[in-house]
């Protein structure tokens, strides 16, 4: 439940923010790059603090990440009565089930919320781009190599420097998503987040979202495999610099 909320607040503030930036009519409309950016910096900032009470994963990469790196999924906090969270396959599974879960709940509140606008526009690009990534030039193998790249610097700081997202604290862990946006987010969207892509392209694909076009499936496996290959590394290279 942890993860799920989570990773709820994640979507439901990052897709809001895409939302309110790129669908026809919100007040925020081409607010721009960098608010975006700072919307998913803040979508973190908020599912940290709600999942602290399972190490605040809110993203697959995370989770095999420290998997990789030989710590426990979360630390525990005797003061609060939490107890230490070990990572075995079961709990990987527990963990990355919960977060797609979350994320398509959260998707689905987007939804509701810019329902009229989703209506309003007519561009179905920027309909999909409120729920899931897309390359701005697309070439699988680079388009992987930025989501590797970005979900490294990600977890490899994280790792090092906290073990745990609420380890390291929310606003740091915020500020590096906003920072690896603005720098690496360009080519590819920067999913960084296998469960921020696919969930929410699960949804778009099966709500009645006036003229959608298609959930570019195509693409999809790009914002998984990168994420989860990045934050393999990252927590391998992570814990060798703390040993």
């Amino acid at each position: 439940m942890s993860e799920f909320v989570g990773t709820a607040l994640l979507i439901l503030l990052g897709g809001g923010v895409v939302a309110n930036v790129v669908l026809k009519g919100t007040k925020g409309f081409g607010g721009g790059w960098l608010l975006i950016n700072f919307g998913w910096g803040l979508g973190v900032f908020v599912g940290v603090y709600a999942a602290f009470k399972s190490g605040a994963h809110i993203n697959p990469a995370v989770t095999v990440g420290l998997w990789a790196s030989g710590n426990d999924f979360f630390a525990g906090n005797p003061e609060l009565g939490l107890a230490a969270i070990p990572a075995t396959p079961l709990n990987a599974l527990i963990y990355i089930v919960a977060q797609v879960l979350g994320a398509m709940a959260g998707a689905v509140l987007v939804y509701l919320v810019y329902k009229q606008h989703f209506d309003a526009e007519d561009d179905a690009g920027a309909k999909l781009a409120v729920f899931s990534t897309g390359p701005a030039i697309r070439s699988y193998g680079w388009n992987l190599l930025t989501e590797i790249v970005g979900t490294f610097v990600l977890v490899f700081t994280v790792i090092a420097f906290g073990s745990t997202p609420s380890g390291l604290g929310p606003l740091a862990v915020a500020l590096l998503v906003v920072g690896i946006g603005a720098s690496l987010g360009g080519p590819t969207g920067y999913a960084i987040n296998p469960a921020r892509d696919l969930g929410p392209r699960i949804i778009h694909a099966v709500l009645p979202i006036k003229g959608k076009g298609t959930s570019d499936w195509g693409y999809s496996w790009v914002p998984i495999v990168g994420p989860l290959v990045g934050g393999v590394i990252g927590g391998i290279a992570g814990a060798a610099l703390v040993a």
